[in-house]
């Protein structure tokens, strides 16, 4: 099954780079053929016309980024992203950010999916930060969860029918 795997965040903001950075630690891995790693922090347009011309599509999409979902920070989830489009109006003005220079990973994906180039199995690691300021490093706690993440990127990425029964949260303190 071709799959990417995606950072999706902004650089030197602490723990909300978590995306990125875990993009870059996934490179420095062998892969199958059949997986690639990258970064997707940059246009949504843009990646909208790059994943039209990856040939074949890819089929499942694992991504990571940092954002708040409630938990006692640093903790992680992993969900089976919906696929279900908000109307006209909401995908416009998401759009309009987009192209205002906005990096955030729901826009991305109903971006990608509003020009049907989403894959049709998505995945989304969400990390709860514990800084968000101005930094280029990781908080300890991130630190000790990154190998968590990673692993959690690799069994998604790798496994043909990966087992969705339960978002997951992870609290590491």
């Amino acid at each position: 099954m071709r799959t990417l795997i995606a950072g999706v965040g902004y650089s030197n903001l602490s723990d909300s780079s978590i995306g990125p950075i875990a993009a870059a630690e996934l490179k420095r891995e062998s892969w199958p053929a059949d997986i690639k790693i990258d970064d997707l922090s940059y246009g949504p347009i843009s990646v909208v016309h790059n994943l039209a011309e990856t040939r074949p599509q890819y089929e499942r999409l694992v991504l990571i980024t940092a954002a708040d979902f409630g938990a006692q920070p640093p903790a992680m989830r992993w969900d089976l992203w919906p696929a279900i489009l908000p109307d006209a109006e909401d995908v416009q003005a998401r759009v309009v950010e987009a192209a205002g220079g906005v990096i955030d990973w729901k826009n991305l994906l109903i971006i990608l999916q509003q020009f049907d180039v989403l894959p049709r199995e998505v995945f989304v690691i969400t990390v709860q930060p514990v800084k968000t300021d101005f930094g280029m490093e990781l908080s300890s706690g991130m630190r000790e969860l990154l190998p968590e993440i990673l692993r959690v990127a690799r069994v998604l990425a790798m496994n043909a029918k990966p087992e969705v029964v339960q978002p997951t949260v992870s609290n590491k303190a």
